[in-house]
């Protein structure tokens, strides 16, 4: 109740996002829902506890520090899969908790052994391939080397499945990079077979894989920016679109629902003369008698200051210019032409708001930030609450 800015998470937005992406991945296929970055600004605490209310059992994280946040909060007996950074001390604290891991390196998995044998537990561990992303995963002979120490320790590490991650599968210009990737796990995964190894589930498809390359979707995908609402690029909404002979227009309505609306409200009302400067520096003079309202949102909290003068907001349902320069926790917009407007009234800054709608994308275009960069910009400060 202390915090002047809040966002709301829609309970029905992400029931119709969950039920749409099993369309397209099928039935017997494992969500995994991808929740790094603070579950991409939505806030882990809260979008946790909602996605399991709507059916999720699964939660892949990048650290081991959201794994902890992720299992605090979870309400259900609920997996959760680290794919990026864990150390020793990390490493052991999963395998206590019955929490998974990607092994992409040696080091990794000889940590994981270590401390297998010394909690007398498995170690539950999906083998990252190395296809061509270049960034981390086995190959080679450091794979040879991980499968002879996997079958050397049969009762301390438990593969629970075979990854790898695409190199930009959200665009067009990466197709023959994909399909070389596509084919190397292939061939990865034939050769593992053939040492006796069980694959377990076999997992490669985001988001952008999911809607673009089907033949990516195995016995689970890792689902992240679409669950919320958001196409991975447009490229990839032009793809399902094409695809399915759906065309976008007035019968054709976006598939995806955002689950997030961020607002604030009015915190004071001003009216300046003519020839008067606002706020700081010298960036915008009233041509005339104007009346403007002080909202208590900045780039603190994600809003970003180079919309000085060009961004906008919902206020009534309308559109409400942003003038002056954004401060860190204000920025003020121009309410002349706005009747009957009063302290404490709704300011949506992306959402809906009566037939009103501002989008995360509009930030995008005017800032060229990616869709991710604006929501895991959203400090974890802001109070986040569900509604239906």
């Amino acid at each position: 109740m202390f915090y002047p800015s809040y966002i709301e998470l829609s309970k029905s937005a992400l029931m119709r996002n969950l039920k749409f992406i099993r369309e397209q991945t099928g039935p017997n296929v494992l969500f995994s829902s991808v929740v790094k970055g603070n579950a991409y600004g939505h806030g882990i605490s809260t979008f946790v506890p909602l996605a399991e209310k709507c059916g999720v059992r699964h939660f892949s994280v990048f650290s081991a520090n959201e794994a902890y946040r992720t299992y605090k909060c979870r309400t259900e007996d609920s997996n959760i899969m680290i794919m990026g950074a864990a150390d020793s001390e990390a490493i052991a604290w999963a395998i206590e908790n019955d929490i998974s891991f990607f092994v992409f390196d040696l080091e990794r998995l000889n940590t994981a052994i270590n401390h297998a044998k010394k909690i007398q537990k498995p170690a539950r561990i999906h083998l990252e391939l190395e296809t061509g992303l270049n960034r981390t995963g086995l190959e080679g002979k450091e794979l040879s080397e991980a499968v002879a120490m996997i079958r050397s320790e049969p009762d301390h590490i438990l593969i629970e499945g075979v990854c790898t991650h695409y190199a930009g599968s959200e665009s067009v210009g990466n197709y023959y990079r994909i399909q070389n990737q596509i084919w190397s796990y292939h061939e990865q995964c034939a050769w593992l077979r053939s040492q006796g190894l069980n694959l377990g589930l076999r997992h490669t498809a985001s988001s952008a894989g999911v809607f673009t390359y089907p033949e990516t979707i195995m016995e689970m995908v890792r689902v992240g920016i679409s669950q919320y609402g958001f196409w991975p690029s447009k490229e990839t909404e032009m793809h399902y679109h094409l695809s399915n002979g759906t065309a976008r227009g007035p019968k054709r309505p976006n598939p995806l629902r955002r689950v997030m609306n961020l607002k604030s409200r009015i915190m004071s009302i001003k009216t300046v003369k003519p020839g008067q400067f606002i706020g700081y520096g010298t960036s915008y003079i009233t041509t005339k008698t104007q009346k403007i309202a002080i909202v208590p949102i900045g780039y603190f909290h994600g809003f970003p200051r180079m919309l000085s003068n060009i961004g906008y907001v919902l206020l009534h349902g309308r559109r409400a210019n942003v003038i002056g320069l954004v401060h860190m926790n204000m920025l003020f917009i121009d309410i002349t032409d706005f009747a009957d407007v009063k302290k404490g009234d709704e300011v949506v800054i992306f959402g809906k708001q009566k037939k009103g709608h501002i989008t995360v994308a509009s930030f995008s275009d005017m800032t060229r930030y990616l869709n991710y960069e604006v929501l895991v910009r959203l400090p974890s400060e802001i109070p986040r609450e569900v509604v239906q």
